[in-house]
């Protein structure tokens, strides 16, 4: 089945998608995005994801390429000609193409907008799932605020090339004082020996995770305690389970850190009934 993007207004085969050279977020990084999973056809938290894009764009000062309705309409679209199932959404806005200038431009330029949507196999992550990940702690290199969600991951792609090469699944990364602040592109969470679930304080720290606050949302209303606090990685070897939440992901369990057994090394029954909740209420909301 031929794949569509939509780029700056148009609809057009994948492989035919193209950008300016002197797009800013080519040459400066200048510029935000946005990954919506879609399950059963359905694009999963589709406002909550629209309300972070709001924030992101304000924090950088770059305007809404069109309005809040037509990007819905425009990706909805895109969902609906790549008879997208299960899958992910991809939207990234630049501040557009201007003459190569540290600053930002004098003249208004029109924001850039790039969509992509991608298959991706839910029966391949039902199986990781049922397996556990593995990750390792990486010294976390990223800018003083992750919490935009900029499309600067370049300590990000060297924080999941480092596990790859590593045999690891993933790496959490560690800041200056020891604590986890998240993985390489997920938010972190383990539980105690109480079954409280801990994960990190929402700030400029970390990214605002959106399935990270669906999560707290579906444990408050089931009466379970999330203590939102730093943790270390030694705490976190010896939780009595240890997870990660995303997009495209939902809920994973991690089985070993650092070479280390979580538990028993094996899947907690938090973190997968967390994963069925999740994929039985949000997943259709």
């Amino acid at each position: 089945m031929p794949r569509f993007a939509y780029v700056n207004g148009q609809f057009v085969p994948h492989s035919e998608g193209v950008v300016h050279i002197e797009d800013r977020g080519y040459q400066f990084a200048d510029g935000v995005y946005e990954a919506w999973g879609v399950s059963q056809g359905i694009i999963v938290d589709f406002e909550p994801h629209l309300d972070r894009l709001n924030r992101s764009l304000g924090e950088l000062q770059i305007d809404w390429p069109m309005s809040r309705r037509a990007l819905a309409m425009n990706i909805r679209e895109l969902s609906r000609r790549n008879r997208l199932n299960e899958g992910i959404i991809y939207l990234q806005v630049t501040r557009g193409v201007a003459p190569r200038d540290h600053a930002f431009p004098t003249h208004p330029v029109a924001p850039s907008v790039v969509i992509t949507a991608k298959p991706l196999s839910r029966a391949k992550y039902e199986e990781t799932a049922a397996r556990g990940i593995n990750v390792i702690s990486v010294p976390d290199q990223r800018w003083a605020r992750p919490d935009i969600k900029s499309v600067s991951l370049l300590p990000n792609v060297l924080a999941i090339q480092k596990a790859r090469d590593n045999g690891a699944f993933d790496a959490w990364q560690v800041d200056a004082e020891g604590f986890v602040t998240e993985s390489s592109r997920t938010n972190a969470w383990i539980v105690d020996a109480d079954g409280n679930l801990i994960t990190r304080k929402d700030d400029n720290a970390i990214l605002s995770g959106i399935t990270r606050k669906v999560i707290m949302a579906l444990m408050e209303r089931e009466g379970r305690k999330i203590i939102e606090r730093p943790f270390t990685v030694e705490e976190a070897k010896s939780a009595r389970e240890a997870f990660q939440s995303s997009a495209s992901a939902w809920i994973m369990p991690v089985v070993e850190i650092d070479g280390q057994p979580i538990g028993n090394g094996q899947p907690g029954s938090v973190a997968l009934g967390l994963r069925e909740l999740y994929m039985r209420e949000a997943v259709t909301l």
